[in-house]
């Protein structure tokens, strides 16, 4: 049965002393911590005995350290060894005076962050080789399993995936290179023009789509949307612990989530990016037509006498590139996912930000390797 906290004070020895008994816990306080500070303060000095308390946890010493002078030695207080116990440490954690953080210079601050930084991008990078060479592991794995044992193979979740991320996207990559063509093509016959040469208006849109806009375009608009797709999915799946228990269960997610994502881009965006350069010469061709009056046939002629398909084939071969580098971020940041949806917002983020800056930088690396090999 529960006791209110109560005390008295006897008045009889050298000094008075406040005897406590009761119950001194957090629901039997009451107002009996008031009645004591008052009592202590109209006494004066005073001696504490609380071997009579029955139960005392933090809220009770609490309140006895609070009513007790600050310079009363809490172990001159009569009590059973865990009760002083408990009060020197109660009293120990009142008197600790806070400690004022010491500030900072601007210059301190920014070195820090500059430290941060740099040691966040060399955790990055570890962490990106360590997924790459997974990643390998696994398409060598796969690479043997198509010729030994097929069926080990997702077939169905790469056929899925590259449905979803490839062919639904046929529409808006066809629509955007088409109004990209078309913009190529305004912008060389309203130039041209001034010099009389506005038939190379032709050259101009035909080596622009099919040397860089067709792939650029079809990278971007997959990296915006299947590499922040792979990224959500993935993410959410490590938000439900369902990666781990696919580990628990012996199956790799490398080669149960990553692989056929990796596959499915590498199948489909070659077919978006011809798409893409189909769409983006016939935007031209109209624009063309329309503005210069120079036919379809001769457009097209042109484009076979002047252009030919080495420019073609430069784009093309970017591609494979392209579809492994959007894979692989928008799969990497879905598995660095934490446990909170935050987490989530900035993985998918990232993963469309890095994936478009490793875009722009691979596209200038093979322009400078095919501006040295002459092509």
């Amino acid at each position: 049965m529960e006791m209110s906290a109560e005390f008295s004070v006897r008045t009889g020895g050298e000094r008075p002393t406040v005897a406590l008994v009761g119950d001194w816990t957090a629901n039997n306080l009451g107002d009996a911590p008031a009645r004591l500070a008052e009592a202590v303060t109209a006494d004066g000095p005073v001696a504490v005995d609380i071997r009579k308390v029955r139960r005392l946890d933090t809220a009770g010493a609490y309140a006895l350290v609070r009513a007790l002078p600050q310079d009363f030695d809490l172990k001159a207080v009569q009590a059973r060894p865990e009760s002083a116990r408990l009060l020197e440490l109660v009293g120990a954690a009142v008197h600790v005076q806070p400690v004022a953080p010491a500030r900072s210079g601007r210059f301190r601050e920014f070195t820090i962050r500059l430290g941060k930084g740099v040691m966040n991008i060399g955790y990055e990078w570890v962490d990106t080789l360590a997924f790459l060479g997974h990643l390998l592991v696994v398409v060598a794995r796969a690479f043997v399993y198509l010729f030994t044992n097929p069926k080990r193979i997702r077939w169905a979740a790469i056929f899925a995936l590259a449905e979803r991320a490839g062919l639904d996207a046929i529409p808006i990559v066809a629509i955007t290179s088409f109004f990209i063509g078309a913009v190529v093509g305004l912008l060389g016959a309203n130039m041209l023009s001034q010099f009389g040469a506005q038939v190379f208006a032709v050259e101009l849109i035909g080596i622009a789509v099919l040397r860089e806009f067709n792939i650029i375009i079809t990278a971007v608009l997959l990296a915006g949307r299947s590499a922040s797709s792979f990224a959500a999915e993935l993410g959410s799946m490590k938000m439900n612990q369902e990666i781990d228990a696919m580990q628990v269960m012996g199956v790799d997610p490398f080669e149960a989530l990553v692989l056929p994502r990796f596959v499915a881009l590498l199948a489909t965006i070659p077919l978006l990016t011809f798409v893409a350069t189909l769409s983006g010469l016939f935007g031209g061709m109209v624009v063309v037509w329309l503005v210069l009056d120079l036919g379809p046939a001769f457009f097209l002629q042109r484009i076979v006498d002047n252009v030919g398909a080495v420019h073609f084939w430069v784009g093309m071969s970017k591609a494979p590139v392209m579809a492994a580098v959007i894979a692989g971020i928008g799969c990497r940041q879905g598995l660095e996912v934490g446990g909170d949806v935050e987490s989530l917002g900035r993985r998918v983020t990232a993963a469309v930000v890095h994936a478009i800056f490793a875009i722009i930088m691979i596209d200038a690396a093979f322009a400078l390797l095919f501006m040295k090999l002459n092509l």
